[in-house]
């Protein structure tokens, strides 16, 4: 049997959660997504080392017994809401694929600068500029306004 078919199938009901809130548990996990199948192992990420030793670190990965049942999950769970945040389910292989294929949309996802963003990126970027000119506007009016009775006191004999 062909290697790369057999990480194919591990994949394929292997899902990535992702946007876990810190005080959402290995358990909770496991509830959570209990009910769209069989789990077969499930691996809850923890802060090793640094400050943030022992803390859980906001993903995790389920693998099902079979693809159905991982696409089931996906379809129920991504975007859900839990402790507020809404949840990112994928296939554990999607995010390597997201990544490798096209890395202008990790860039994009990041919220960095590129032209190769989408054009609410740039009017994001643009209300961003608008914003700080009018902060800059705005104080250059205040420190002219604190200049002038300096000169003032300065002048006064």
């Amino acid at each position: 049997m062909d290697p790369k078919s057999m990480v194919d199938e591990k994949g394929e009901s292997r899902l990535y959660i992702g946007n876990l809130d810190q005080r959402i548990t290995e358990a909770n996990v496991i509830k959570m997504f209990s009910p769209f199948g069989k789990i077969v192992s499930e691996d809850f990420l923890w802060h090793t080392r640094g400050p943030k030793r022992g803390e859980p670190r906001g993903y995790a990965f389920i693998q099902y017994s079979t693809k159905e049942e991982a696409q089931l999950a996906k379809a129920k769970m991504n975007g859900k809401l839990a402790c507020g945040r809404p949840l990112v389910v994928r296939f554990a292989s999607e995010r390597y694929l997201a990544e490798t294929a096209n890395p202008l949309k990790t860039a994009c996802d990041a919220k960095k600068p590129s032209i190769a963003c989408s054009t609410s990126g740039q009017m994001s970027r643009s209300s961003k500029i608008a914003a700080i000119k009018n902060k800059l506007k705005s104080l250059e009016e205040e420190g002219c306004g604190l200049k002038k009775p300096k000169l003032q006191t300065d002048s006064t004999p």
